[in-house]
């Protein structure tokens, strides 16, 4: 929201030159090509052999390969031939790269703004192809103009006209008004974009493409999906307005000096405002510090404005409670009374699997001659427990004794247990996030698991967060429980804004979603703290600024190439999150999954500006690393783009597209489905582990699910079950309906009996896919079963990359540690951007309460550190 603070935010972003320094997709930028040139080449004596050559460079989602045609003196032609890279952001770059070059004579041109990663992928290629034709590419350096191209007049046929392009979540749709040579007006008439961080972009954009002209401007940082399908739609409005020349039009552009430098001092600097930033500056000004904030992308948030929201934390209050076994009600923390959340089917099977756990030594050595199966508790259950472990797990096998001896009688009794009160500790919530990340390489060299210092502390600590968060007007559902997709519980917290007064009149103002909770209420925070305090947005941390070995400050670069110089009086904490959208990465540091399974081409969940940037800087101060082997991949994403789609699995079957069958418990780990549904999915437009979802459509989606009971083309559709055959041809899959309908059916069944599916046993069911009603003891009535004519909601998606469990080692108290396990004196970190909490597999919930937790704990320190 900018009113009365937007004095206070710097806007800023990275320059072209620092996209390509920080977010290049590929650290080894030298792949050789020993092509032929692909016609004769005759001798001659001029600059070029000519000829046809053929390279291949590295772009955002694997190889592209050009075409290079030479005469004697000149290039004369590059075609790109062969790409993966993604529709509606690379066309720019794929058309506008190999035209430059060409025009330049020169391999050193301009990358595209928001299709870097392309751009720097067709430059390699051509200077490889250029290579195998034996020149010498240092001469085609510095070839092109120095003076800056101004732009171009365009003119119009004057009116408005609607355009359309393809975002994130779905078509952008602008109106645009032209007079007869320049653009008037700019709306937004419809957009599914996230808010806060593609639909941020629109208001920069507008004002950048109406100065210029034209839409060759710069795309915003942390929108480039947003940022194309404006600019795409403002050109198809353009063409409509029959623009003079079209091509001048995509290249115009807003040329921005650098302001005069930037130096000021802070107590405390954070790099990076998602939620372990925001979390830190916040806990911070509390602390009575000065705090600056930077952030690369157009608005705070990072990629905790595009994570499913909830976290995992138990609220005693709404569960089980042996000093009052009996109790059916609770009084929470604002002093009102709860009804307890129930139980359901499966919880007690996993309770009693704990409960038997084997109190030795953990026996890896039992897996060398056996094979490791990724979310089999009960046979991970008779090998043993780390140490550090040993003693929660004797307390939790006390609290799970004393529910069973009051839940097995009534059991027997008859009572279905759906109608018992939920079970849940923060034991439990330590265990199950130790066996849930407790995973080996895929060599089976090393095992990784969740530092117990660390797990505790944020679960511990995690019992604050709510209460810190409403006190400052964030708001949340008080009276459920729910679970999320890879979560082993019901234990997540459901957001809804807050009520912040952010205008300095004393009145409230509602703030929705995550974007309230988890932002509004303590930026205002911070704001509200001290006139110094400051969130420079759209500024891109470029290195720390390290004297005689303390950190003590950063340097970093405004959108415009402004240099700001920030010193910290006490500390710097770095909270930049993972680098899940930094595929090379990914690829290169994996010790876990199959090169079959990820590669660059993966899709992720992440926004583009997650890459690492501050493990890099970490480093470069003397920081460790650890885990950083471990990408843990999001098991239900669109198969389209890699977006989220939200969920989880207790209410839903997952079905094999070829056989028509369930394949994994739903409720599993998110590696467990994920290497699930690689091994039992289908290919789908070079999208790999693609399979159906089927669950009631009145089974509400956790998350700000979009879509309602809308159909969207290959992500969802509402069908009964006789429309099943239809559907699946339409969608060009081949599964059989009849054998979906009977694993439907069993699958039911066994849930109505209180039993296990037969074909794939689940920890967990809340709900039938069909209907049945229930008797008053909670069991279901299987006479009144129903199938036929019930509304399915059918979702195909598949797995991609969401969240790193390695990065910079930490302590405790979040200081960064050396190689040899020395604190480095003035650095912090918090959040993703730190290893070892979550071993090789995250529970889903478990981010958002670590991130909050340690970017607290991180400025504490700080404080504390300066006494």
């Amino acid at each position: 929201m900018r009113k009365k603070h937007l004095n206070r935010f710097m806007a800023a972003t990275m320059a072209t030159t620092m996209v390509v320094s920080l977010a290049g997709c590929s650290k080894d930028k030298s792949k050789d090509t020993n092509a032929e040139p692909t016609k004769a080449a005759e001798e001659t004596t001029g600059k070029f052999k000519p000829g046809t050559y053929t390279g291949t460079g590295k772009g955002n989602n694997g190889d592209i390969t050009v075409e290079v045609t030479l005469s004697a003196d000149a290039i004369t032609d590059v075609k790109v031939k062969e790409h993966k890279e993604t529709a509606g952001i690379c066309e720019p770059a794929i058309d506008g790269i190999p035209q430059e070059i060409v025009k330049a004579q020169s391999i050193e041109v301009d990358t595209v703004s928001g299709a870097t990663n392309s751009s720097n992928g067709i430059i390699e290629a051509v200077k490889n192809a250029l290579e195998s034709a034996g020149v010498d590419v240092s001469t085609l350096v510095n070839n092109a103009p120095a003076t800056t191209e101004e732009n171009a007049a365009v003119t119009y046929t004057a009116g408005t006209y609607t355009g359309k392009g393809k975002g994130y979540n779905g078509e952008v749709t602008v109106e645009v008004t032209f007079s007869e040579n320049a653009i008037t007006d700019i709306k937004v008439v419809d957009s599914k974009e996230t808010e806060h961080v593609g639909s941020v972009a629109f208001d920069y954009l507008k004002e950048d493409i109406m100065a210029a002209n034209g839409t060759g401007v710069d795309s915003i940082s942390g929108a480039t999906f947003s940022s194309a399908a404006y600019k795409n739609a403002v050109n198809d409005a353009a063409e409509q307005a029959k623009a003079s020349n079209l091509d001048t039009f995509k290249k115009n552009k807003v040329t921005r000096e650098p302001q005069a430098p930037i130096e000021d001092s802070w107590d405390v600097i954070v790099v990076g405002a998602g939620g372990a930033g925001i979390a830190a500056a916040a806990e911070a000004a509390q602390q009575g510090s000065t705090v600056l904030v930077i952030e690369k992308n157009a608005e705070i948030g990072g990629n905790t404005l595009v994570s499913g929201g909830q976290y995992q934390s138990v609220m005693p209050y709404l569960v089980w409670d042996a000093a009052d076994p009996d109790a059916t009600t609770g009084v929470g923390y604002d002093g009102n009374t709860y009804n307890k959340v129930k139980s359901v089917h499966g919880c007690i099977d996993e309770l009693k699997v704990i409960l038997n756990w084997n109190e030795d030594a953990f026996d890896a050595d039992y897996y060398k001659d056996h094979e490791f199966v990724a979310g089999d508790m009960v046979e991970l259950s008779k090998h043993g427990v780390h140490a550090e472990y040993l003693p929660t797990l004797k307390e939790l096998k006390k609290e799970i004794k004393a529910y069973l001896d009051w839940a097995e009688p009534q059991l027997k009794a008859g009572k279905a247990e759906g109608d018992l009160t939920l079970f849940s500790t923060v034991n439990l919530h330590i265990f199950q996030t130790y066996y849930g990340g407790l995973r080996p390489s895929a060599d089976m060299s090393e095992w990784i698991y969740g530092n117990f210092e660390l797990v505790s502390q944020f679960i511990n600590d995690g019992q604050e967060l709510k209460q810190w968060l409403e006190a400052q007007g964030s708001t949340f559902v008080e009276d459920t429980q729910p679970t999320l997709i890879g979560a082993l519980w019901y234990r997540e917290n459901q957001f809804i804004g807050a009520n912040v007064d952010t205008d300095g009149d004393g009145t409230p103002e509602e703030y929705p979603g995550r974007w309230g909770t988890y932002f509004v209420a303590p930026r205002q925070t911070v704001l509200n703290a001290n006139e110094h305090n400051k969130i420079m947005v759209r500024t891109t941390a470029d290195e720390l600024i390290v004297e005689d070995g303390r950190v003590t400050g950063v340097k970093a670069t405004m959108y415009d190439g402004t240099q700001v110089t920030a010193k910290a009086n006490k500390g710097v904490i770095l909270a930049t999150g993972g680098y899940a959208a930094n595929l090379q990465e990914v690829v290169d540091t994996n010790k876990y999954w199959s090169s079959e399974y990820v590669s660059t081409s993966t899709k992720t969940t992440n926004r583009n500006s997650l890459q690492g940037d501050g493990i890099t800087m970490g480093q470069a101060a003397g920081a460790s690393v650890t885990g950083m082997g471990w990408t843990q991949m999001m098991p239900i994403s669109w198969i389209d783009d890699g977006n989220l789609a939200f969920g989880g699995g207790d209410y839903a079957i997952y079905i094999n597209p070829t056989t028509g069958k369930r394949f994994v418990n739903e409720t599993s780990e998110r590696d467990v489905l994920s290497l699930a549904e690689f091994r039992n999915g289908i290919d789908i437009n070079g999208s790999k582990g693609c399979f159906i979802e089927i669950a009631n459509a009145e089974a509400p989606i956790p998350g700000p699910y979009p879509y309602k009971d809308e159909d969207v083309n290959m992500r969802q559709y509402v069908r009964t079950v006789d429309q099943l055959a239809d559907l699946f041809t339409e969608m060009g899959v081949p599964t059989d309906a009849a054998t979906v309908r009977e694993t439907i059916e069993a699958y039911d069944k066994a849930i109505m009996a209180g039993e296990q599916p037969a074909d794939v046993a689940k920890s967990q069911a809340s709900r039938l896919i069909g209907t049945a009603e229930k008797d008053e003891d909670g069991s279901y009535k299987a006479d009144t079963y129903k199938l036929d004519g019930v509304n399915l909601r059918i979702r195909v998606m598949a797995p991609s990359t969401h969240h790193t469990m390695g990065g910079l080692k930490v302590d405790a108290d979040r200081h960064c540690l050396d190689a040899n396990g020395n604190v480095i004196k003035g650095l912090y970190a918090a959040g993703e951007v730190t290893g070892g909490i979550h071993g090789g597999n995250r529970l889903g919930g478990n981010a958002i309460v670590e991130i909050f937790v340690s970017g607290r704990t991180a400025a504490k320190a700080v404080v504390a550190d300066n006494k």
